[in-house]
């Protein structure tokens, strides 16, 4: 290891010189064992190492991140995936998982359209079967602890061995003091060290105080996700995975509908015409993505007209209708939310429900905290105010 690591260029090729380095002399804490990372690749490696370790340590189980733009498209912790799980992650032809695998597909597989071209993050050793998992999605790189000698091989044949496979030392512990600079000022705060934990749920002010243990597992890996995400920040999760991440929105009503969407869209996926839809054998996994999310969405007659289906299936779909949707979304139940900061408006909450909420964790503290609480009421849902907010930029 060095103390330093010199870069092609920052956010964008004019911005040069470029590198990353330790001002206290100290060596860095990362390992590139292949491929040559960039500004923004390192960016995301480094959030979303501190969200999957954070994970694991919040659940004792292996966590992943699927991270794009320094903001996770998706995360989850290592449960066993179900069959219909495994069918539209498109991991049901890699036979048995670990855990680990389990859970950098539950990660990816969530917004497969967002974690396009992604930074993965393992919290546990990479193994073979996650290497090859990686290997044939549009991915830029990976950081992990450690790679089994048969993991980094498969790894390194990536993108014609150009992949960045970066090994970093999970007992590293940075400064408690972070600083950046601004226009060329420097920003100077205390390092984010909050412990998300069970503790945080206790003060639930709805009529409904019946949190279950895996719903707080679920409002736990909100909470950590969104500790690491853009903000204004909403994020939806069910058993054990984000399935709904709204990142960097400036009203926090676009947050919950732009998250509530992504949620309805993971659920959509599993509806038996997406399910049985037949796709050319030759089709490529980004085309196949991108040809589902038009299919689900309005737009779908981009590609059921005739001239472009044939390219896409073997046999023409038919239309997934506006009442199918709504019928199959409203069979999502058990939705647990969290908020970065206060919902300041029902609203929020009205649009969580649409979406299968039943569990919410925010911060409160606005003037509205009883219309709100009011709201979740009506839906018999469980809020727990945590008293904490989660800014991060």
């Amino acid at each position: 290891m060095s103390n330093e690591m010199a870069l092609k260029y920052g956010c964008n090729p004019n911005q040069k010189p470029s590198r990353i380095f330790m001002e206290n002399g100290s060596d860095l804490p990362i390992e590139v064992l292949n491929g040559k990372p960039g500004y923004i690749n390192l960016l995301d490696a480094f959030n979303a190492w501190q969200l999957v370790k954070e994970l694991k340590a919040a659940t004792g189980m292996p966590a992943a991140a699927s991270f794009k733009h320094v903001s996770p498209a998706g995360a989850a912790v290592g449960r066993p995936l179900s069959d219909t799980e495994a069918k539209i992650y498109f991991v049901d032809d890699l036979g048995e998982l670990s855990p680990i695998a389990c859970a950098y597909a539950r990660a990816r597989g969530a917004d497969r359209m967002s974690s396009y071209g992604d930074f993965a993050a393992l919290s546990d050793t990479c193994d073979a079967v996650t290497a090859n998992m990686l290997k044939r999605e549009v991915s830029d790189g990976v950081i992990a602890p450690d790679y089994t000698p048969e993991a980094l091989e498969i790894l390194k044949t990536k993108r014609k061995g150009t992949y960045n496979v970066i090994r970093i030392d999970p007992s590293y512990k940075p400064d408690p003091i972070e600083r950046k600079q601004v226009f060329g000022v420097t920003f100077e705060q205390g390092r984010n060290e909050l412990d998300i934990n069970k503790a945080l749920l206790e003060n639930i002010v709805t009529v409904n105080k019946d949190i279950p243990d895996d719903k707080k597992e679920d409002l736990l890996i909100s909470l950590i996700t969104l500790k690491y995400t853009q903000s204004n920040s909403v994020c939806y999760v069910k058993d054990g995975q984000c399935i709904g991440i709204g990142a960097g929105q400036q009203s926090r009503i676009h947050c919950t509908r732009l998250a509530g969407n992504k949620a309805d869209i993971w659920w959509l996926r599993q509806h038996p015409k997406v399910m049985g839809l037949q796709f050319v054998d030759d089709i490529s996994r980004p085309v196949r993505d991108n040809t589902i999310d038009v299919y689900i969405s309005e737009e779908h007659d981009d590609v059921l007209r005739d001239g472009v289906w044939q390219t896409l299936f073997k046999v023409k779909p038919e239309v997934l209708t506006m009442e199918e949707k709504k019928e199959w979304i409203a069979k999502n139940t058990d939705v647990s939310i969290g908020s970065d900061a206060f919902f300041p408006f029902g609203d929020n909450i009205e649009r969580a429900y649409k979406s299968g909420v039943k569990y919410i964790a925010e911060p409160g503290g606005s003037i509205r905290d009883d219309n709100v609480i009011e709201t979740c009421d009506k839906y018999g849902m469980a809020m727990a105010f945590t008293g904490i907010r989660l800014f991060h930029h």
